[in-house]
């Protein structure tokens, strides 16, 4: 079979999905790389519906080296697409592609669902870096948070560059959007969880509460410029502070969103 060429009209459609508002209109996205098509493969739309994956996009040589997508793929009943170098570097983000991507059907969940189905949520409002919203979501998924909630005016969970810093997690645990921080709050408050706000002049210290953390709590963090601004933060239960005694005046929001998880990590695992 002849690969498909940039200009076809199937790797045209596809490629739309680089732009929000297509994604929002078609509620498809890309996910690029052989570990995001992997956890795409398979996936359920709510544990019930069809398969994530719609189609997979790949270069005869990605075909020969990722054999296992390929059964995958077939097992699923998914179309597995050969197209050129060109229309492969015309779908990816990466700067150089492994050439596989796959257009998936959105995943996100209402909010409801995600924060009164476990005991460890993450709630992140306005985070509008695509690293460090795919890396609170891989960060989450390596400590076995039960769910992520997108809130407020944060990046598209199905931006590219995003998609592509879950390194796969992004099919690994519910994500929800909300358009409402302190809805979002209110939710995870009324399913039961104790929400725990991120916050430099928290009266809590991160290092002392390990009790607090033992039970189902949502972690608040804010945006990576300003933080979380006090209407939002007087929402949580408490204000917790990651102590410093460095001479740092603070922490990347990626790198306080792994020092709070992974310490409520070990205060259950000990």
């Amino acid at each position: 079979m002849q690969p498909l060429a940039a200009g076809s009209a199937r790797v045209k459609e596809a490629r739309r999905l680089s732009r929000r508002p297509a994604r929002a209109e078609r509620r498809l996205f890309l996910a690029d790389g052989p570990k995001a098509v992997e956890g795409a493969l398979g996936t359920l739309i709510e544990d019930a519906g069809p398969p994530l994956v719609v189609e997979v996009f790949a270069t005869p040589a990605a075909t020969t080296s990722f054999p296992a997508l390929v059964r995958l793929a077939d097992s699923y009943g998914i179309p597995w697409t050969l197209v050129d170098d060109r229309a492969i570097a015309g779908l990816s983000d990466s700067v150089t592609s492994a050439g596989v991507v796959a257009v998936c059907r959105f995943l996100d969940r209402p909010v409801d669902d995600v924060v009164g189905g476990g005991d460890l949520v993450v709630l992140a409002a306005d985070v509008r870096d695509p690293g460090n919203a795919g890396t609170l979501v891989r960060t989450a998924d390596a400590v076995g948070a039960t769910g992520v909630v997108l809130a407020g005016h944060s990046v598209d969970a199905y931006n590219p560059k995003t998609v592509r810093a879950t390194v796969g997690s992004l099919f690994h645990l519910p994500v929800a959007l909300a358009p409402d921080p302190a809805a979002a709050v209110r939710s995870a408050r009324a399913a039961g969880l104790t929400v725990l706000a991120a916050d430099g002049a928290g009266e809590v210290d991160l290092f002392a509460a390990d009790e607090l953390v033992r039970g189902p709590v949502a972690w608040l963090f804010g945006n990576e410029a300003w933080g979380l601004p006090a209407e939002l933060a007087a929402l949580a239960d408490h204000r917790v502070a990651i102590p410093i005694p460095g001479r740092a005046e603070s922490l990347n929001l990626a790198t306080a969103a792994a020092v709070c998880l992974y310490a409520t990590s070990r205060a259950r695992l000990g």
